[in-house]
Parts: C-alpha cells; sequence; structure tokens
C-alpha cells in the first residue's frame, strides 16, 4: 500500500485559496475585476516608502494588521482595522500589512479598505495570491504593493503575476525562506526581497533564516526580514547585519497599543 504524502499547512491553504477564487470568480468576472482596478486611487509608492528609509540607515517597519493566524490562533479581539492603521502611520510605521486571507487568518478585503482610509501611508495585500483574479483585486480594493510567496507559486506563475502586478502599478514584495527560493526571486525585477523566518510548510520560526540569505542578496535589492520579530534586541541583531527592513505583526498586534509598541520598539534602538 503506498503511503500518502501528508498535505503541509501551506499546500492546504493554496488548494483552499483555488476554491475561493473560483467562487469569487462567479459572483464578479476578471474583467469586472480589472475595470474596477483601472479606476482606483492612485497607489502610494510601497517600494519607495521603503527603499527612501533604508537609504538614509533608518529601520523601514512595515507594521501588520492581523487578527489571527493558523499556528497561534486569535491574537487579538478588539480588532479594529482603521484604528490599528491610523495608530501604526502616527508611530512611525514606514507602510502597512493587512491580512485578506478569510479561511486561515480570519482576514477580509474589508479590512484593507479600512485601514488604507485611515491613513496616508503606502499598504500591502497580505494573502495567498497564486492567480490575476487576485492581484487585479488587490489594486481594486485600493493596495499599493502584493506579495508573491515562492514556495505557494511555480516559476512561471510567480514571474507572470509580478509582471501583470507591475503593470497594474503595484509594487511587489516576493517573500522567500530558503536559498533555492532566493535564486528565484532575484531574477525578478522588484527591489524588495521578504525573508520568511518562518518555514511555511511547518509554521517553525528560525531568524537564522534571514542572518543566513540576507548575505546573498545583492546591493541593488532591498531585504525585508518578516516573521520572529518581538524585540528591540532582534531588531538590533538584524541592524548589525545589515538588515533595515521589517515586517511585523504579532509582536504589535499582542500589544495594548499595536502604535505604541512600534513607537518603543523604534525608540529603543536610539
Amino acid at each position: 500500500m503506498l503511503e500518502q504524502k501528508t498535505q503541509t499547512i501551506l499546500e492546504k491553504i493554496v488548494a483552499t485559496k483555488h476554491r475561493e477564487i473560483e467562487a469569487d470568480k462567479r459572483v464578479l468576472s476578471f474583467a469586472d475585476v480589472e475595470a474596477l482596478a483601472a479606476k482606483a486611487d492612485p497607489v502610494r509608492g510601497f517600494a519607495n516608502a521603503i527603499v527612501s528609509r533604508i537609504a538614509r540607515k533608518e529601520a523601514a517597519v512595515i507594521a501588520e494588521i492581523k487578527k489571527a493566524s493558523p499556528s497561534k490562533g486569535l491574537i487579538r479581539a478588539d480588532f479594529d482595522p482603521a484604528s490599528h492603521a491610523a495608530d501604526y502611520a502616527a508611530n512611525g510605521a514606514a507602510c502597512l500589512s493587512v491580512l485578506t486571507d478569510r479561511d486561515y487568518f480570519q482576514g477580509h478585503d474589508d479590512y484593507l479598505v479600512a485601514a488604507r482610509g485611515a491613513c496616508t501611508i503606502p499598504v500591502i495585500r497580505k494573502d495567498f495570491i497564486v492567480d490575476r483574479y487576485q492581484v487585479a483585486a488587490a489594486r481594486a480594493m485600493g493596495a499599493d504593493c502584493v506579495l508573491l510567496i515562492v514556495a505557494a507559486l511555480d516559476a512561471s506563475t510567480l514571474t507572470d503575476l509580478a509582471s501583470y502586478a507591475e503593470s497594474l502599478g503595484l509594487d511587489v514584495l516576493v517573500e522567500v525562506h530558503n536559498g533555492e527560493e532566493l535564486d528565484l526571486a532575484l531574477t525578478l525585477s522588484t527591489p524588495l526581497v521578504g525573508i520568511n523566518n518562518r518555514n511555511l510548510h511547518t509554521f517553525k520560526t528560525s531568524l537564522e533564516t534571514s542572518y543566513t540569505l540576507a548575505s546573498r542578496v545583492p546591493a541593488d535589492k532591498v531585504v525585508v526580514t518578516e516573521s520572529g520579530i518581538h524585540s528591540a534586541a532582534d531588531v538590533q541583531s538584524m541592524l548589525e547585519k545589515g538588515i533595515y527592513g521589517f515586517l511585523v505583526g504579532e509582536s504589535f498586534m499582542r500589544a495594548d497599543s499595536p502604535g505604541t509598541k512600534l513607537r518603543e520598539m523604534m525608540f529603543e534602538l536610539k
């Protein structure tokens, strides 16, 4: 009897995502979503906001608005995307990240709309993007950038989605968690390379992932370290290795005031 391969968390999420997209397309066609994307507000320049901070040797923080996750369950009960967005913006965030995945992260497209409407800084749609439909939808809902996860995509789809996103005026944060994925990410034109310290197949976290991979990223690219950043000491350790881009969610969202936690983390560096 053949042994059945156990499906990883990422594989489960991607399978769910394909079903979700097909259902969404029955409600609103791809052509309709593209038409909405064409009418969206101008983008705010996500990559530029990150790159300009880093050029000044300042920590560029992408502050995340996240209600829950598969590994941690509910993270914040009193969840108010607009309030959190304004709080983050007032306390020094360079950009925002908003989870829109419904089934696994209790996210919603409306959360991104509310967050972006409450501030003036750029916003990334954080989701498991596997289809052009989601990219067009991101632009339509007001996102300035999309996340493309190399582990969730084959090479041709990754390249196609990155090119399509850029054709809509969106920036791209390409996410990797090993050397093979990094090699593929570096073939894209985007300057933003996210190194996820969490293995999306096992959901285990190690900051060593960023330490190891960042040294292989060329100077014309910008590293954003993701997951497992919980203290000023973690931030300082990254800065000492020349990593100035940060995507931080859980440690902020668990704090009484996410914005205050962000400010304290940044002030403790000085």
